[in-house]
């Protein structure tokens, strides 16, 4: 990333989930992201996540939402899981960053991986605990070249440090190894339909937002190669879903379900979706 260039604002979005605040999220055009601003400091951060609607801090099935949130991920576990034993040609050691509550790791353990993760929250690490999954603070006690693979699902764009934390899954992968980041995307129709209240901005929890150039680059600076880009199609109905509730104060299932079929349909032909799966091989 180019700190001395002058970045444009892209657009102006509020934090819809805890605080109201308003965040600017600024265009680097050198590695074609955006980065939310001002950045909350190191200290600041984690009262931005206390909310009980952060669902990837939850098991909560409360309401019909959070019921079919759970239904597609049972089903999205499985076929992550599926995704690397395939590029590792069967089990090996994984290290999942980002580890919520667990049932990633619970799901690749079942199909033979032997498996770590790291997570900071603690509500989240208990979580995990009581499925006999135990999470690591930080990555800083794994040894170099550990893992046959790294998965990051949805959490590239919350960590404060962006350039340490490549360089710190370069550290841990083994030669051949393979990365596994998934990220929302800005340039989806979904995120141009909704501009400010697309909810996949997710300001200031999410502080980097990023295209497939930024993620080639950004990884290419630590000789990572991306190798394949995959879509995820189920991104752009839950984040349409939420991205109706900013706008209009409710949760219009219909108008959801079709703007995220657009977005897929369009996805298609410019290989622009909600979200990406971004293979990546050191």
């Amino acid at each position: 990333m180019n700190k001395d260039q002058n970045l444009d604002v892209f657009v102006t979005c509020q934090d819809h989930s805890v605080s109201g605040e308003k965040f600017q999220l600024l265009h680097d055009t050198t590695y074609d992201m955006l980065i939310t601003s001002p950045k909350p400091s190191d200290k600041d951060l984690g009262k931005y996540y206390e909310s009980e609607d952060y669902i990837s801090h939850t098991d909560s099935k409360r309401s019909l939402f959070e019921k079919l949130y759970h239904v597609v991920k049972e089903y999205s576990l499985n076929k992550k899981v599926k995704l690397i034993s395939k590029l590792n040609n069967g089990p090996g050691k994984l290290l999942d960053i980002g580890a919520g509550t667990g049932d990633f790791l619970v799901t690749a353990k079942n199909a033979g991986w032997s498996v770590c993760g790291m997570e900071p929250n603690e509500q989240a690490k208990n979580l995990a605990k009581q499925k006999q999954v135990n999470l690591e603070p930080t990555t800083d006690n794994y040894k170099n070249s550990s893992f046959d693979i790294i998965t990051m699902w949805h959490v590239l764009e919350h960590v404060p440090n962006l350039q340490d934390q490549i360089k710190e899954l370069k550290r841990l992968l083994k030669p051949g190894g393979y990365l596994v980041v998934a990220v929302p995307n800005f340039k989806s129709y979904d995120a141009t339909y909704y501009k400010s209240f697309w909810a996949a901005y997710d300001v200031p929890r999410h502080l980097w937002h990023f295209s497939k150039t930024s993620i080639q680059k950004l990884f290419g600076d630590q000789t990572i190669k991306l190798e394949k880009t995959l879509p995820m199609s189920f991104d752009s109905f839950y984040v349409a879903l939420l991205s109706e509730k900013y706008k209009n104060g409710k949760m219009n299932f219909i108008k959801a379900f079709w703007v995220g079929l657009l977005s897929n349909l369009k996805g298609k032909r410019s290989g622009e979706f909600s979200s990406h799966i971004y293979i990546l091989k050191n």
